[in-house]
């Protein structure tokens, strides 16, 4: 392994996306033998002592792409500063140290990717990937035309406007609105907060797909590992040419027919 960035380096052994990364080594808490690192730095880990909070990294561990079903209650990191229940609790059997793709809020569930791919994990949130993700979202008051409308065109939020996205209302009560929205960026709590724009209260948000692929039938808090098909859509809705996951479809296609000739 030559010379590299210290935010891919990070990446690589599964401790965070590239962007958390860099946040990690500008607040100080990444080492290369023994100095504290700057954004931008490179190191070889068969070289250099990396640290990060004082516990060394060795070698990328074997790249590992799994499906979580988020049970509401959850927040999207690795842990928590105020105790609260995090996702990597229920991941813990997956024989990695894994980090979450993306987000979804403590209030929300459903469909949440993790992987050690920092690589694969950085081209699927990139701004630029418009990777789209379907929600059903719940609403408690009747939506208008006009305010589905507004929606879908976008909107400002923190001084930018979204993308257009799509809003299709499934079903009609007198207390509520069941809707699919399909969004193609990630920003914090971007529905809830478009929706409260709009005068609407969203009283559940479940994310059901994400590029194509589904959530379906699995129980909230289980995981399973993707399939290498789905690995394969995502890197092609996302343009990504990660070589880990190539790897990994190939080798879990072989384990399948493996598995397959084993049976018959």
């Amino acid at each position: 392994m030559s010379d590299e960035r210290l935010q891919k380096i990070l990446a690589e052994c599964g401790i965070a996306s590239r962007r958390r990364a860099e946040e990690l080594i500008a607040a100080g808490k990444v080492k290369v033998n023994g100095r504290r690192a700057q954004v931008g730095d490179k190191a070889d880990l068969k070289r250099d002592t990396v640290t990060v909070e004082g516990k060394r990294l060795s070698a990328p561990e074997k790249k590992l792409y799994l499906m979580l079903n988020k049970p509401r209650g959850f927040v999207t990191t690795l842990r928590d500063e105020q105790g609260r229940k995090c996702v990597a609790d229920l991941v813990t059997g997956a024989g990695a140290r894994v980090f979450p793709v993306g987000r979804l809020d403590r209030d929300s569930e459903g469909l949440l990717l993790l992987t050690n791919d920092g690589e694969f994990a950085n081209a699927l949130t990139h701004p630029s990937s418009h990777v789209p993700k379907v929600y059903r979202v719940t609403i408690r008051q009747d939506v208008t035309e006009e305010q589905a409308a507004r929606f879908c065109a976008g909107m400002l939020l923190d001084g930018r406007q979204t993308a257009p996205a799509e809003f299709h209302i499934l079903l009609k009560e007198p207390t509520r609105t069941v809707a699919e929205v399909v969004l193609y960026e990630g920003r914090n709590r971007q529905i809830r907060r478009m929706c409260e724009s709009l005068g609407l209260e969203v009283i559940r948000l479940r994310r059901t797909s994400i590029g194509g692929v589904r959530l379906g039938m699995l129980q909230p808090g289980k995981w399973r590992p993707l399939e290498p098909q789905e690995v394969k859509l995502l890197m092609t809705q996302a343009n990504i040419k990660s070589k880990e996951a190539l790897r990994y479809t190939r080798q879990r296609r072989v384990e399948g027919n493996d598995r397959h000739s084993a049976r018959r």
